[in-house]
C-alpha cells in the first residue's frame, strides 16, 4: 500500500512538473474612444485570486501562468467594469479597450442626485420616478405641471394636453421611449395616448433645442424614458394600487424587470384605471368617467459595445365627455353660461355614454446600436404606430353606436444616427430619418368627414455638435432640414369651395365634380430649415448661465389645412385653409441658476417670435337644421410670446423645505394688435414640505396654488338672433373666469418589509377646501365647475 501511495505522488509530481506554468501575459489598457492609456485600473485575476494595477502607460504583467483559461475583471473610476477571458498556450500580449468617461458621454445635472439630461444648453427640467409615482392614477399632462412654465389645456379633467410657455398640440413634440408619438394631436380635445406608469423619467425641454428629435417643436419637446438596464443578475418590480373618492376611482399598475450580467434584459408593465362620474363641489359632472387599459413589453441585450431592443406598447382609453357640453345650437351655450351650472345633472354612474371618445394606440419599435473603437456609435431604428380615434356624438336610432368620427392613423419610421464621440471635447452627431404616414377616415359614419384620407411623407437630416472650450464653458450647435409632403383626397361642397375662393386658387386640383360636391387632390410640399446654438457657462461652483437660440419650422398639420365641417367632440364647425404656409419661430432664452447647500434658484426667461402663426379662433356662426352653431376658423398671423419661469427651493432646516414655482407668459397677435387666445394666466405655487428620514422616510407637504384671472384676452364675442323671439343674444365665449386659490395636501411613508421589499403608502387631498372654480384653459368651463375635493390613497409595493 505504501508503495502504491508513493507511486501516485510521484506520478502527480511528474504531471505537475510537465505542465508549463512559466507563461507571461502582457496587457495594455486603453480608452475605447481615443486609445489613450488607462492608468491605475484594478485588474482582478480569477485563477490566482489576486489584484494588480495598471501603470501610467496602462500596461500590466502577469507571470507564472499555466496553460488554460485566464479570466480578468477590469475596473476603473469613470469606466464600465469589464470581464474578459483568454486561452493561454504561451506568452501572450493583448490590448484591451474599456469604456472611459461614462459621465461625459451622458451629461448629468446634479441636484439631490444625478439625473440624465437630453440637452446641454436648452431650458430643460427632469421629472424623476419618485415624483412620477404620485401621478399613477392620472395622466401625462397632469405630471408635466410639476415643471414651472408648463400648464395644460383641458377638455374636462381626463383629457389633458400639456402646454409649454403657451404652446400646445402639434407644436409640442413627444418622444415615447425613443419614438416620436403620432396620435392625431391636432385638436384641443386630443390628449397624448401615453400611460404615465410606463415612464421612469421625463425631460421637459422648452423650445426646439433638441434637433435630433425634430425641427418643428415650436413649443418644446417632452422626452419619456423607461427604466435603465442594470448589468447584473437581478429580478425586481413594483405594484401600485390606488383609490380616490372623487369619481370613486381605482387603479392598479405593475412592473416586473429581469436583468442579467450578460446584458440581457426584459420588462413587462401593465395598468388599469377606472373612474366614474366626477363631482364639482355642488353637483355631479355627468358622463365624465374613464376606462383605461395599458400594456408595454420590452426585451433585448445591452452592452457597451453593442445592443438591441424590442419594445411594444398598447393603450386603450374610453373617455366620457361632460353630458351638458353636448349642444344643439349656440343657444345651448348661452343658456349654459347663464345657468351657472350644468343643464344635465344625473346620479353617479360608471357608465360612459355619448358624447365620448374611444382611442386605441399601438406602438412597436426595434433598434440596434454598435460602437466602433476610435470612431463612435451607430444606431438604427424602425418603429410602427397605429392610432384609431372614435368620437361619438349623441345620436338616436340605428346610428347610436356608430361614431361620428372614425380615423385610423398608421405611421412607419426609419432612423439612423451616428454619434462621433472619440474626442470627448468635441462631439459630433448626425442622422437621417424617413417616415410614411397614412390616415384613413371611415366614410360609413353617416357624417361629413372632418379630416380627409391622406398620405404623408417626411424626410429629415440633421447634425449637432458640442465643444467643450474649457472646464467652465461649453458650446453646442445644430442644423436640420426636413421635407414634408401631404397627398390628400378630399370632398368639398361647391358652395364652400367658392365661398373660400378656392375656385380661383386651386382649380387645378379638382379630380371630379359630383352634383353638389367636388373631389379634389390637394398636394403640398414643405421645405423646413431648423437650427440652434447655445452656451453653458459655469461662473463658479454655485452659479451657472445658459443661453440658447433656436429656429423652428413647422408645416401646417392636416387639421389646419383640411378641416371643413362639424367637429362633434368640440361641438363647433371648424374651417381650415389650403393657403397656409409653414410657421417660423425664432426663440431666444436665458437661464440663470444658483445652487448652494440650502438654496436652489432657477430663473428662465424667453422670447418667441413666430411668423405665420396658425391658431383657431371663433369668428361667426352657421345655421343648420339643429339651429346655429359657432364657427371656429384657423387663421394665420405674426405673433410673439415671452415670459419668465421661476423655481426657488430653500431648505429652512434639515427637515423643513419651502418651494416656489411662478410662471408668467404673454402672447400677442401682432397683425391684429390683440392678445392671443388660450394663453395661460399668471400663476404661482408655494409648497411647504416636512421630511423625517429617520421615521419611515415620512414626508408631508402643503401646497398653495394661486391662478390669477387672465386680464389679456381677445374679444371674440358675437350676437345671434333668436329666430323665435327676434331678440339678439350675446354669446360671451371670451371673458375668462375669476382667479382662484386651491390648497393641496400630500404625505407618504415607506416601510421596510424585508431586506429587498418595501411598502410605500401615500395619502393626498386635492382641493382641500372643496373650492368652486373654473379654469380659463378648460374648454368645458362654459358648462360646469372643475372638480372638487379629491382624497387619494396609494400603496406601492417595491420588491
Amino acid at each position: 500500500m505504501t508503495r502504491f501511495i508513493i507511486g501516485v505522488v510521484m506520478a502527480l509530481s511528474c504531471y505537475s512538473y510537465s505542465q508549463n506554468c512559466k507563461f507571461t501575459f502582457l496587457g495594455e489598457l486603453n480608452d475605447f474612444h481615443d486609445g489613450s492609456p488607462i492608468s491605475s485600473a484594478t485588474i482582478y485575476i480569477k485563477e490566482k485570486d489576486k489584484y494588480i494595477v495598471s501603470d501610467l502607460d496602462g500596461k500590466f504583467k502577469i507571470e507564472n501562468l499555466c496553460s488554460g483559461t485566464l479570466t480578468l475583471t477590469i475596473s476603473h473610476v469613470g469606466c464600465e467594469t469589464k470581464t474578459v477571458s483568454y486561452s493561454i498556450a504561451g506568452d501572450t500580449f493583448k490590448r484591451i479597450s474599456i469604456e472611459h468617461h461614462v459621465e461625459e458621454l451622458n451629461e448629468v445635472s446634479v441636484s439631490a442626485s444625478s439625473t440624465k439630461k437630453e440637452t446641454t444648453t436648452a431650458q430643460e427640467t427632469v421629472i424623476k420616478a419618485n415624483t412620477l409615482k404620485k401621478y399613477s392614477a392620472l395622466n401625462l399632462g397632469d405630471a408635466l405641471k410639476e415643471v414651472a412654465g408648463v400648464s395644460s389645456i383641458n377638455t374636462g379633467n381626463t383629457i389633458v394636453k400639456p402646454m409649454i410657455n403657451g404652446m400646445h398640440s402639434s407644436r409640442i413634440l413627444i418622444m415615447n421611449n425613443g419614438v416620436r408619438q403620432q396620435d392625431q394631436e391636432w385638436g384641443i380635445e386630443h390628449a397624448p395616448n401615453i400611460d404615465i406608469n410606463s415612464a421612469n423619467q421625463i425631460s421637459v425641454i422648452k423650445g426646439s433645442g433638441a434637433l435630433a428629435y425634430g425641427g418643428d417643436a415650436v413649443g418644446g419637446v417632452v422626452v419619456i424614458n423607461s427604466g435603465r438596464v442594470i448589468l447584473k443578475d437581478t429580478l425586481y418590480g413594483r405594484t401600485i394600487i390606488g383609490g380616490q373618492t372623487n369619481g370613486k376611482g381605482y387603479n392598479i399598475s405593475s412592473t416586473l424587470n429581469k436583468n442579467y450580467r450578460s446584458g440581457w434584459f426584459a420588462q413587462i408593465q401593465g395598468s388599469y384605471k377606472r373612474n366614474g362620474d366626477f363631482k364639482a363641489p355642488d353637483y355631479n359632472l355627468t358622463n365624465t368617467g374613464l376606462d383605461s387599459k395599458g400594456l408595454s413589453v420590452q426585451f433585448g441585450k445591452k452592452k457597451f459595445e453593442s445592443g438591441f431592443e424590442i419594445f411594444y406598447s398598447y393603450l386603450n382609453n374610453e373617455i366620457g365627455i361632460l353630458g351638458a357640453s353636448h349642444i344643439g345650437s349656440v343657444f345651448d351655450i348661452e343658456r349654459a353660461i347663464n345657468a351657472g351650472q350644468p343643464l344635465l345633472i344625473e346620479d353617479f354612474s360608471y357608465d360612459i355614454n355619448a358624447p365620448k371618445q374611444k382611442i386605441t394606440h399601438h406602438l412597436a419599435k426595434a433598434n440596434y446600436f454598435k460602437r466602433f473603437q476610435g470612431f463612435g456609435k451607430v444606431s438604427l431604428q424602425y418603429d410602427y404606430q397605429n392610432n384609431q380615434r372614435l368620437e361619438f356624438d349623441v345620436r338616436i336610432g340605428d346610428r347610436r353606436d356608430i361614431p361620428a368620427i372614425d380615423l385610423t392613423l398608421q405611421t412607419h419610421s426609419i432612423l439612423a444616427d451616428v454619434n462621433l464621440d472619440s474626442n470627448l471635447d468635441r462631439k459630433i452627431n448626425f442622422g437621417i430619418m424617413g417616415r410614411y404616414q397614412n390616415n384613413f377616415a371611415d366614410p360609413d359614419t353617416g357624417v361629413r368627414r372632418l379630416i380627409p384620407d391622406y398620405d404623408k411623407y417626411d424626410f429629415g437630416i440633421y447634425t449637432t455638435t458640442e465643444w467643450r472650450l474649457n472646464d467652465n464653458l461649453l458650446v453646442d450647435a445644430g442644423l436640420r432640414y426636413d421635407f414634408n409632403r401631404i397627398d390628400a383626397k378630399k370632398f368639398y361642397r361647391i358652395s364652400r369651395w367658392e365661398e373660400r375662393g378656392y375656385d380661383e386658387d386651386f382649380s387645378d386640383i379638382i379630380i371630379e365634380e359630383l352634383a353638389t360636391q367636388l373631389l379634389t387632390n390637394p398636394v403640398f410640399n414643405f421645405h423646413n430649415i431648423s437650427a440652434s446654438v447655445g452656451t453653458r457657462l459655469n461662473l463658479d461652483e454655485k452659479n451657472q448661465l445658459l443661453f440658447n437660440y433656436s429656429l423652428a419650422s413647422r408645416p401646417p398639420n392636416p387639421s389646419e389645412l383640411f378641416s371643413d365641417g362639424l367637429h362633434h367632440s368640440a361641438a363647433r364647425f371648424e374651417l381650415g385653409d389650403l393657403r397656409f404656409d409653414k410657421e417660423l419661430a425664432n426663440r431666444v432664452s436665458l437661464s440663470y441658476s444658483h445652487n448652494t447647500s440650502r438654496l436652489r434658484f432657477l430663473s428662465e426667461v424667453f422670447y418667441n417670435r413666430i411668423t405665420d402663426f396658425i391658431y383657431l379662433r371663433p369668428f361667426d356662426f352657421i345655421l343648420t337644421g339643429r339651429g346655429p352653431f359657432p364657427i371656429w376658423e384657423y387663421q394665420q398671423t405674426d405673433a410673439e410670446l415671452f415670459g419668465i419661469d421661476l423655481t426657488v427651493t430653500y431648505d429652512i432646516t434639515d427637515a423643513l423645505q419651502w418651494q416656489n414655482k411662478t410662471s408668467l407668459t404673454k402672447g400677442y397677435d401682432l397683425e391684429a394688435d390683440l392678445p392671443l387666445i388660450d394663453i395661460p394666466p399668471f400663476s404661482t405655487m408655494n409648497q411647504l414640505r416636512y421630511l423625517n428620514t429617520k421615521w419611515y422616510n415620512f414626508s408631508a407637504s402643503l401646497k398653495s396654488e394661486w391662478v390669477f384671472e387672465q386680464n389679456e384676452f381677445p374679444d371674440f364675442n358675437f350676437e345671434v338672433e333668436d329666430q323665435l323671439t327676434g331678440d339678439m343674444i350675446l354669446l360671451d365665449i371670451s371673458t375668462p373666469p375669476p382667479a382662484y386659490h386651491l390648497l393641496h395636501f400630500y404625505s407618504e411613508a415607506t416601510f421596510a418589509l424585508s431586506e429587498k421589499t418595501s411598502l410605500n403608502v401615500g395619502l393626498g387631498i386635492n382641493n382641500l377646501f372643496d373650492t368652486s372654480y373654473r379654469n380659463y384653459l378648460n374648454r368645458l368651463r362654459f358648462f360646469a365647475d372643475d372638480i372638487g375635493r379629491n382624497i387619494t390613497l396609494q400603496i406601492q409595493l417595491n420588491y
